[in-house]
């Protein structure tokens, strides 16, 4: 019997998270939600080892994983916000980075030619401080720690990454689309 689906299954368990994370911190129970909130983030390499150690991978897998990823940073950052524990326009930032990156890879999938999910590794390390700076937020909101200038480090690192990456993306798919275009015309 192959266990082919299970990577996939895991991205699904990981989606399925989100909304209790969510409402544990609305009712400021940080700390259950930092434990499930580690559990999606285990959950997320483990989806990953298993795809690439039994070659498991599969296209719906290609777009579960990031979809779960995009869910649980978007939802927490939203969610911290509306909890103020961090600033709006900082969610806002994260937020619409992303809607830049989904958009511009639907445009390019349907107008060039379809786009496989290759995070960039200024993209990975994005994910990574996000990721990072929500677990050391709500640490602080649960427990009071780390100290506010951490955070506040953090925080500057994650805005950073963001408008890096975010026009990293735009100029690597502008530069794909200006070559395609070139290449169909040479044809």
């Amino acid at each position: 019997m192959s266990l082919r689906w299970l990577p996939n299954a895991i991205s699904l368990l990981r989606i399925a998270l989100v909304a209790p994370i969510l409402v544990l911190m609305i009712k400021d129970q940080y700390g259950l939600a930092l434990v499930l909130f580690w559990v999606a983030g285990f959950s997320d390499g483990l989806d990953g080892y298993l795809a690439v150690r039994f070659n498991w991978h599969t296209r719906i897998g290609a777009l579960l994983d990031p979809i779960a990823d995009k869910l649980l940073v978007a939802g927490t950052f939203i969610t911290l916000a509306y909890v103020e524990q961090i600033p709006v326009w900082m969610a806002v930032l994260v937020i619409f980075r992303d809607v830049v990156i989904i958009g511009g890879a639907t445009v390019y999938n349907f107008l060039i030619r379809p786009i496989e999910g290759e995070p960039t590794r200024i993209s990975k390390l994005n994910t990574a401080l996000e990721l990072l700076f929500i677990l050391f937020v709500m640490s602080r909101a649960g427990f009071g720690w780390p100290d506010k200038i951490t955070i506040t480090v953090l925080g500057a690192s994650v805005v950073v990454t963001v408008v890096i990456s975010g026009l990293d993306y735009v100029m690597k798919w502008a530069h794909r689309a200006t070559h395609a275009e070139q290449n169909a015309d040479g044809q």
